[in-house]
């Protein structure tokens, strides 16, 4: 379609709206357009009352324009469409940099000024938009958390559209209107997403209408897509499962016709959205079965969804020109048209002229509140956009309903008598979460649920997946509550879009390709971290990471699987919304899933391994330890335990991880096997946070607590899961400082053996115990014969490994049990 028609021409096929309500439509846009380059210029003078004067404008001028006026136009068009048929929309916006049209309707809508009563609907009311807008004490430049009716933080483009499918899975009455910018699409995140269609399930699920905006040009290159022919285009889009209606404006001065085009075009694909999603709900079609073949161009096994590609000048509807150079529709309008206002009298005039094309003195009163006849075309209540509780998921978030983890917790006489599989005994207890929560969550993971042991799930779900199923494949549906796609950008972001709007999920991830997803992670902790801090936003379920296949466990992966570096990542966010767990066996894993299914608004990393390991705690210690975070473990330490005071330990020996506290514990017990007279102290760490200062972090502990725990002057011997300087760091105003050596992951090791790898890295038993030998100032040179012991048994070790390609059995079969019946004997 292309607005070069003359305006009395018909689009075959469609129905025209009726002119006066266009004519609204108009208004309205052009009301946004106003109040969002006013945003961008002006701190005075909001209605032009007098001439520009150069206190007027702002000292620093700062926003982008170039994207605006479409984005206000694509949002007056469906105020229309809600109206006309009570559809529910959530607005995403992947242009974010147009965060003054997001700002600018939330204004028109009422909404702004319901949430943020000193920025009133009056002429005061848009002197405090205006000014506040990228200005100190002010709001961002881009769509954020303050923005209302905003769940897609803009400062990082590629994410609109998973945010959108996840928004509405499980959300059948809803459609996310998303804006793909053109500069946005050539990411690489948003590229994978448009597969997203191929989870969307019609029967249970709402519905994404893509609207791809090619405006031709990012900051300053031009686009691929807008660029591309537009049949060339049009095959890409239909091969990705779309159904494409174009929309083109080619003459930017036929406004009317551009407007009839783009409402025949909206109204055309809910039409076509209804009518893919009635047969599903009401029975009368099923998916195709498996094995049907295809036929043609048409896919019996997955619908056809439609969207639109708008195209339109970049800065449509301000400079054409400035300083002689083409400025409308070239990457010149991308950001501020008219750099210079305050000091060059030409742009001031012209940015006048420009705000006064909108006509203000036709949209707004003598009070300058919006004339009523267009704030008309709001729509009612929660069917404003800016004020849809689907995008401020708490005011719909239900709690799970989750069953006890001590009815999924392994049973245990002495601490490691039983080995089970920490993530296979988890799927169990999710499955369970799964039947009790059918519709508000869904685990999400990159093609690992299984390899990550958590195939017990599908005992009670599927794979939701609407492509051709084979025979031979598995655990494939048309409905299932895990999703799977091999691209961990998708699953991050489904996520995200579905704990924005309301429900619980987790993440399951290998440890060291969960990096991909890193400025993803970093955009929702800082959205959590602004949204927190506004009373109108509702807290949301927590963004749950459970990461297994981790860096220790790599025996067939090798060295491009290990990175336990995320948690560096982490923990740099504010501490606030940030928690790590490490739970050191299976008991202590259901309940540390247990606690984070319960928070919000935070971000919550758990590692865990996949292989069978020691049980170390029944299920009520599990509980206990979970909630204090840390604690001594007196059955693998050898102080006494006699009433009254005691000596500090001669040594602390800390973990954190599944296999370091192992490898901890086996220390420990070869020590007080040969050297029965120490005193040592095993502390192990859960919650990781834990070991910050009480006055950095919510869960860190008080100078006198951590004291108490590692003392002030005993050596500490630390074996920790990821790179050892995370320790110091989270430690380094500690008192005993000083005497902490730490010992983990140091980018060592291939394929290799399990206890290999912890030799190649210097957390394995045999040379934690040599780091107490080392410390321990009693004992110095006098265990040289131990030490050197320790050594040899190392090397003996290692060359095992080399020689029978697997661990010695003594060191694959070791119990506590054996150990402690070997240091009584």
């Amino acid at each position: 379609m292309t607005s070069t028609r003359t305006p009395d021409e018909r689009l075959p096929g469609t129905a025209q709206p009726p002119e006066n309500q266009l004519e609204a439509v108009d208004a309205w846009w052009r009301a946004a357009n106003y109040l969002s380059a006013g945003q961008i210029y002006l701190r005075d003078n909001p209605l032009l009352r007098r001439p520009l004067e150069p206190r007027d404008v702002k000292a620093r001028l700062l926003g982008h324009w170039g994207t605006t006026p479409g984005l206000n136009f694509i949002y007056a068009h469906l105020n229309r469409l809600i109206n006309e048929t009570g559809q529910e929309f959530l607005f995403v916006t992947g242009p974010g940099h147009g965060g003054p049209a997001n700002v600018a309707n939330a204004w028109l809508e009422g909404t702004y000024s319901e949430i943020y009563s000193h920025v009133g609907e009056d002429e005061d009311g848009l002197r405090t938009l205006f000014k506040q807008f990228s200005y100190p004490g002010g709001v961002p430049s881009h769509a954020a958390p303050e923005t209302p009716g905003s769940i897609h933080e803009g400062g990082e483009l590629g994410y609109s559209l998973a945010h959108a499918y996840g928004a509405v899975f499980d959300n059948p009455d809803l459609v996310a209107a998303t804006v793909i910018g053109d500069g946005e699409a050539e990411t690489g995140p948003l590229a994978a997403s448009w597969h997203s269609n191929s989870f969307l399930d019609p029967a249970v699920d709402g519905a994404v209408l893509p609207i791809l905006h090619l405006n031709g040009y990012k900051i300053a290159n031009p686009t691929v897509l807008s660029r591309m022919p537009e049949s060339q285009l049009g095959k890409l889009l239909e091969g990705y499962g779309y159904r494409p209606h174009f929309v083109t404006v080619t003459d930017p001065d036929a406004v009317m016709a551009a407007h009839e085009d783009f409402a025949a075009a909206l109204s055309a694909c809910l039409a076509e959205i209804h009518a893919i999603q009635a047969p599903y709900r009401t029975g009368e079609k099923l998916a195709a079965p498996a094995d049907t073949p295809s036929s043609g161009d048409v896919d019996p096994h997955a619908p056809r969804w439609p969207m639109i590609v708008f195209r339109s000048p970049k800065g449509w509807t301000g400079p054409r020109e400035v300083d002689g150079k083409p400025v409308e529709g070239t990457w010149r309008a991308h950001q501020v048209p008219l750099a210079e206002v305050k000091e060059n009298d030409g742009h001031r005039a012209q940015l006048e002229d420009w705000l006064r094309s909108y006509r203000p003195q036709d949209l707004f009163d003598g009070d300058g509140r919006l004339r009523s006849e267009i704030a008309a075309l709001a729509p009612a209540g929660n069917l404003r956009m800016s004020a849809t509780p689907y995008a401020n998921g708490g005011r719909l978030l239900q709690d799970l309903r989750l069953p006890s983890y001590a009815e999924f917790a392994v049973d245990i006489a002495e601490p490691g008598s039983e080995r089970v599989s920490p993530m296979l005994n988890l799927g169990r207890y999710l499955a369970e979460i799964i039947r009790r929560n059918p519709e508000n969550f869904r685990i999400f993971g990159p093609d690992e649920t299984a390899s990550n042991r958590l195939q017990e799930v599908y005992g009670v779900t599927d794979k939701v997946w609407q492509q051709r199923i084979d025979k031979v494949d598995e655990h494939l549906a048309r409905s299932g509550r895990v999703v799977e796609v091999l691209s961990e950008h998708l699953c991050e972001g489904w996520l995200e879009g579905y704990l924005l709007t309301g429900r619980h999920g987790v993440f399951n991830c290998y440890e060291a390709f969960v990096h991909i997803v890193d400025s993803m992670f970093n955009q929702h902790a800082k959205w959590l971290k602004v949204s927190r801090e506004l009373s109108w936003r509702q807290p949301i379920a927590s963004l749950n990471y459970l990461l297994s296949s981790h860096v220790w466990q790599q025996d067939h992966n090798g060295f491009s699987h290990q990175d336990p570096g995320f948690i560096d990542h982490v923990v740099n966010k504010k501490a606030d919304v940030i928690r790590v767990y490490l739970p050191p066996d299976a008991n202590t894993l259901l309940a540390v899933t247990q606690h984070i299914l319960g928070t919000r608004d935070r971000v919550n990393v758990v590692v865990s391994g996949k292989q069978p390991a020691p049980v170390w705690l029944n299920p009520e210690e599990a509980k206990l330890h979970v909630k204090r975070g840390i604690g001594v473990w007196d059955f693998a330490g050898s102080e006494d335990s006699g009433p009254g005071p005691q000596p500090d330990p001669d040594v602390v020996m800390g973990c954190a991880g599944d296999v370091p506290t192992l490898e901890t514990i086996a220390a420990a017990a070869l020590l007080k096997e040969r050297l029965p007279q120490l005193r040592i102290r095993v502390v192990n760490v859960v919650d990781l946070m834990r070991l910050q200062d009480s006055t950095e972090h919510p869960h860190g502990l008080s100078d006198r607590d951590f004291d108490t725990l590692f003392t002030r002057e005993s050596p500490i011997i630390f074996a920790y899961h990821g790179y050892p300087w995370l320790i110091h760091r989270l430690t380094y105003r500690r008192t005993n400082h000083g005497n902490l050596h730490v010992r983990g992951y140091k980018e060592e090791g291939t394929t290799t053996t399990p206890f290999d790898m912890a030799m190649l890295n210097q957390i394995d038993r045999f040379q934690l115990a040599i780091d107490v030998l080392d410390r321990v100032p009693s004992l110095g040179s006098t265990q040289a014969g131990l030490r050197q012991w320790l050594q040899d048994e190392r090397e003996r070790c290692r060359q095992y490994t080399r020689d029978e390609g697997q661990d010695p059995p003594f060191i694959s079969g070791w119990t506590l049990e054996e150990a402690q019946r070997s240091t009584q004997d």
